[in-house]
């Protein structure tokens, strides 16, 4: 799944989306890892993150701790990317 730059989730209604992959990270300290992405159709850029296992399968995020986290990462990456225009 996380070999190539698109992904594909299934919405609430059960309708598969395919997302694009902006970048995948991974906690050391807690040995989790991460996929943020992003629907490529979505003007208003909202962005998205989850943890995923070695097979690709996605995992919720479980705590206000890990959301904290990956909204840093996410930070700082859209920081790096403001740097590069």
């Amino acid at each position: 799944m996380l070999e190539t730059n698109t992904m594909f989730v299934t919405d609430e209604s059960g309708n598969e989306k395919e997302m694009e992959i902006l970048f995948t990270f991974e906690d050391e300290e807690k040995g989790r890892k991460y996929v943020v992405f992003a629907d490529p159709e979505d003007e208003g850029e909202e962005v998205f993150a989850s943890a995923y296992d070695d097979e690709g399968n996605l995992m919720p995020v479980e705590t206000d701790e890990e959301w904290q986290m990956i909204e840093e990462v996410i930070g700082a990456f859209q920081e790096d990317e403001g740097a590069e225009e």
